[in-house]
């Protein structure tokens, strides 16, 4: 596995985008940290009788589908491509092939957050999203990446869960 990311929280002054997305690369990070010494077969485990999709690869899946679709998609105006977009089956953004190593995984979400970073980057968070196909194009910049840093903390506390179930590894941070 290569490096992760430093966990590193934003400095306490800043201005308003040091801030916003110092907090979100924390979590983004957390996500890697939850990862750290995990087997291959506890990446696909199930944990929860009534959530099997909800494995510590589904989640990573699902992170960097949605970062794919609030930022690519629904912001820049980019093709609605992904599993995300398929109607049948439900949650189909947590299917992961057993197959699928976690630096696979790990790297995919990586390269997601980088081109999500780079649209974040390139414009105000005042601006608002351009894809006439989705109502939340309406909202601002601002409320996308807010909007991501509360879905990746509740996965960062889905995958505390699964994590301490499979093997009892917990911490924050």
């Amino acid at each position: 596995m290569t490096n992760p990311p430093a966990r590193i929280r934003p400095p306490h002054v800043a201005d308003e985008r040091t801030q916003l997305m110092g907090w979100y690369d924390l979590q983004r990070a957390i996500v890697h940290y939850k990862c750290e010494g995990l087997s291959h077969d506890d990446l696909h485990r199930s944990v929860l009788p009534d959530s099997p999709l909800m494995t510590v690869a589904g989640v990573l899946s699902h992170l960097r589908w949605t970062e794919q679709l609030w930022f690519e998609v629904i912001f820049a105006g980019g093709p609605a491509d992904g599993p995300q977009f398929i109607e049948d089956p439900e949650d189909a953004d947590m299917i992961v092939d057993q197959a699928v190593p976690l630096d696979q995984l790990l790297a995919e979400y990586d390269r997601q957050c980088t081109a999500s970073n780079d649209i974040i980057a390139a414009h105000s968070l005042d601006d608002v999203g351009t894809n006439p196909d989705f109502d939340a194009a309406r909202a601002s910049l601002r409320w996308m990446v807010l909007h991501m840093l509360e879905e990746t903390a509740r996965h960062v506390g889905h995958l505390d869960t699964i994590r301490e179930l499979l093997d009892g590894e917990k911490g924050y941070y």
